[in-house]
């Protein structure tokens, strides 16, 4: 273990993490939205009033969930904790706790079972890292009338993980929640808009659990955009009664389709821009997730991607990487932590695949940066998918080539530089197309 003034100064972040696996060995359950929100408002000298406006709940509900918390916390840190006391008791219990906490995480009775990191992470899971302030702005964002959250970041950066959460966020407000994925979706039926609008009004009606009217709103006449706003105006929305959470998750699927996309995304924009004026459309809350918009064929006049919020998940920091070593019950220095860093970066997907290998085999930190380009090292099969995706794109490996050559960065259309940064494989850092980390640039190196 790191000696203890290497240890990261005392933030709400650090607080949260320490608490939420503090309660989670005592409880077996993890803090829950409103726990949380109720610790960082008290965190900010705010009062029960003031937390119960952010979080919609009422002020008493927030008192009696208050309560609860500290009473866990009292048999915690074995002294009486309330609302005024809870951050001065726990800076001062901070560094006597720390060993406590690893050995739980080490211990028979709690062993830690491992998700390969291959999808979205658990909503229980202990392993899902918070990039403050991300999670908070989008809590309090789905509470705004007509609200519009535009997640985007390349392929495994967790914006599934996140959307999760908001949509569990939403759930926990007791507003309805409508998540869908597009890429589920038939290309054939993406290829027409009057049909995906119809699949969409046809999820989203099976979602809500309420009976499919959308022969009687559909009209030749008026076509499929108006059918489809008309659908939700005079029948999903006013029966919603609260608040609808529409999370659509992969919508750059429709990027593929211009036909289709042009008409979806404007109605997306127009029923936005409608919110401003219309309390109806105000209940309507929009989350829509893509991969990084290197490339969105869409007239932005008429396109959702440059409205709203826009949340942009970055690569983890190294207290978060140092977070997800302690969940793998390691006990790393900051000097070890780094090394994985210097080879990952942040990566996320990376990072937890790296981990996972090493617990699960196990193998030490440095078989795995011995290994790294090996058959037989753990990112064998995720580099042997890129390079069959490489070596069907010969442009590609020679834009790459001359990137690591430090040649100048030669061109790309926009299309081929949006699939490569969905991949991951590059990043946009000031204004300039770079390798996304030092395993990528070794890889292209030896294997191009």
């Amino acid at each position: 273990m790191s000696r203890k003034d290497e240890h990261p100064p005392i933030t709400l972040e650090t607080a949260l993490d320490r608490l939420d696996r503090l309660v989670l060995a005592k409880t077996n359950k993890h803090l829950n939205t409103l726990q949380t929100m109720i610790i960082s408002g008290v965190w900010s000298d705010a009062t029960y009033e003031d937390i119960a406006q952010q979080s919609r709940w009422s002020e008493a509900h927030v008192k009696s969930v208050g309560a609860q918390l500290w009473e866990v916390l009292s048999d915690i840190l074995l002294e009486p904790v309330n609302k005024k006391n809870v951050r001065a008791i726990f800076e001062r219990h901070y560094r006597d706790l720390l060993p406590t906490e690893t050995s739980l995480a080490l211990a028979d009775d709690f062993p830690l079972t491992l998700e390969f990191p291959d999808g979205p992470v658990n909503l229980s899971s202990p392993l899902y890292c918070v990039r403050p302030p991300v999670e908070t702005q989008c809590y309090d964002m789905i509470t705004q009338p007509g609200a519009l959250i535009r997640i985007r970041a390349p392929r495994h950066m967790g914006k599934t993980s996140l959307l999760n959460r908001i949509v569990k966020q939403a759930k926990d407000l007791d507003y309805n929640t409508v998540a869908l994925s597009l890429q589920i979706v038939d290309s054939d039926i993406l290829q027409d808009l009057d049909r995906f609008l119809q699949w969409f009004c046809g999820r989203v009606t099976q979602k809500l659990n309420l009976p499919l009217q959308i022969a009687d709103y559909w009209d030749d006449i008026f076509g499929s955009k108006t059918s489809c706003k008309d659908y939700f105006e005079n029948y999903l929305l006013p029966t919603c009664q609260k608040p609808l959470v529409l999370a659509l998750d992969e919508v750059d699927t429709l990027f593929k389709y211009p036909a289709t996309a042009d008409g979806f995304f404007a109605l997306l924009r127009a029923w936005y821009e409608d919110a401003k004026n219309d309390t109806l459309w105000q209940v309507l809350r929009l989350i829509l997730v893509h991969s990084t918009d290197a490339y969105i064929p869409l007239n932005i006049n008429q396109s959702p991607f440059n409205v709203g919020i826009p949340i942009e998940l970055p690569e983890f920091n190294a207290q978060q990487v140092a977070h997800l070593v302690e969940s793998h019950g390691l006990q790393w220095t900051t000097e070890q932590t780094q090394s994985l860093m210097d080879l990952l970066g942040g990566h996320p997907y990376l990072i937890r695949l790296a981990l996972y290998h090493i617990v699960q085999t196990p193998m030490s930190l440095e078989s795995l940066l011995a290994t790294a380009l090996d058959t037989r090292g753990p990112f064998f099969p995720h580099l042997q998918h890129l390079t069959h995706l490489m070596e069907q794109h010969p442009d590609w490996i020679t834009f790459l080539r001359q990137m690591i050559a430090d040649q100048a960065s030669g061109s790309l259309n926009p299309m081929d530089l949006f699939q490569l940064t969905r991949l991951g494989l590059v990043e946009m850092r000031d204004g300039q197309v770079q390798i996304r980390c030092e395993l990528y640039r070794q890889w292209l190196r030896n294997c191009f």
